[in-house]
């Protein structure tokens, strides 16, 4: 049984604090940390089993009962505290992105090696039961060699404006997500980007320096191609596809609905909705996730996704924010 302790009280780091204490075996919280402790905070702790909640997030690296700390704090402090925690000899489960700066997820991944610790980045869609799928057919030759990647990605409503001011763009908060994705499916690393976005759901996005609608064409080391299209809002649902289409046929996954009751009559033929909120979708993976994580640091294996995997999507955004703002095709060479 590893002890754990979980840096940021936010949404995210109540998800996983849930997934820990309701579905993951061999671990248990000793602590949460927030830089605002209220009342409210308390009392959910309290009611999740855990005995101490802080507001100085070093306390928990300064716990020597505590093996392994899950970084869910803004996204700026994510390289800093990953830092401190490696110093501090404790396995890490970082929420992506590492961070926004390539030099910065260097000196991340520079420490952990150094310290010889395990390190998580939280991809959590690689553990989504429809993506999987997609991937073991891959791998298992089902579709011959990859030739087209499609991820289909938009969500039901743009987040306030207030979070896009402080988001890093929708390429390194949204869109990321595919980037890993389209690693994971194909099996190979994007060589070049061609980014084409606009201002389509919310002009307050551009006002504020952002994008709300795009398509990303990657081209890959194994000569595939790749498209993913994202939108901020899809009145219809949660809308999360992919397909991959290769040399001996095609898999797809088709959206998640409440159920798959399908309504036949005269005013025609009605199919369920996509869920809604990214929870309902993807609780599952969460804590599938966590649970591949407490697995490695327990039984001392390799991560699933690892700081490798943290770092390439985010070259894949930087690129990708080259190309919108130069109308070009950029080689991920020019970035890394």
């Amino acid at each position: 049984m590893i002890k754990v302790g979980i840096i940021g009280a936010g949404r995210i780091g109540r998800v996983h604090s849930e997934s820990i204490t309701k579905y993951v075996k061999g671990a248990e919280i000793k602590a949460i940390s927030d830089v605002r402790v209220t009342e409210e905070l308390k009392e959910w702790a309290k009611g999740m089993g855990i005995p101490n909640v802080y507001e100085d997030y070093k306390l928990i690296l300064q716990d020597p009962e505590i093996d392994a700390v899950l970084v869910c704090s803004s996204t700026n402090t994510h390289a800093p505290i990953s830092i401190e925690a490696a110093q501090a000899g404790k396995h890490i489960f970082c929420e992506k992105p590492i961070d926004a700066d390539v030099g910065r997820i260097q000196q991340v991944l520079a420490e952990v090696e150094k310290a010889g610790v395990k390190f998580q980045v939280g991809f959590n869609r690689r553990f989504d039961h429809n993506f999987k799928a997609i991937k073991d057919a891959v791998v298992n030759g089902d579709i011959g060699e990859p030739h087209v990647i499609r991820v289909t990605s938009r969500d039901p409503d743009a987040p306030p404006i207030e979070y896009v001011k402080v988001s890093g763009g929708m390429f390194f908060d949204m869109t990321i997500h595919d980037f890993d994705m389209v690693r994971y499916l194909s099996g190979s690393e994007v060589t070049e980007v061609y980014a084409a976005g606009g201002v389509l759901v919310n002009p307050e996005i551009g006002k504020a320096g952002d994008i709300d609608t795009a398509v990303i064409t990657l081209k890959l080391a194994n000569g595939a191609i790749a498209v993913i299209d994202n939108s901020r809002k899809a009145v219809y649902g949660y809308d999360q596809r992919a397909e991959v289409f290769g040399s001996k046929g095609a898999i797809q996954t088709a959206n998640d609905t409440p159920s798959t009751a399908i309504l036949s009559n005269v005013n025609g033929v009605i199919a369920e909705k996509p869920k809604y909120f990214f929870l309902e979708r993807y609780m599952q993976s969460f804590a599938d996730e966590m649970a591949c994580f407490v697995d490695s640091v327990v039984n001392d294996k390799p991560t699933l996704v690892n700081g490798n995997d943290g770092l390439q999507p985010v070259l894949i955004a930087i690129a990708a924010k080259k190309s919108l703002d130069e109308g070009r095709p950029v080689k991920l060479s020019e970035v890394a």
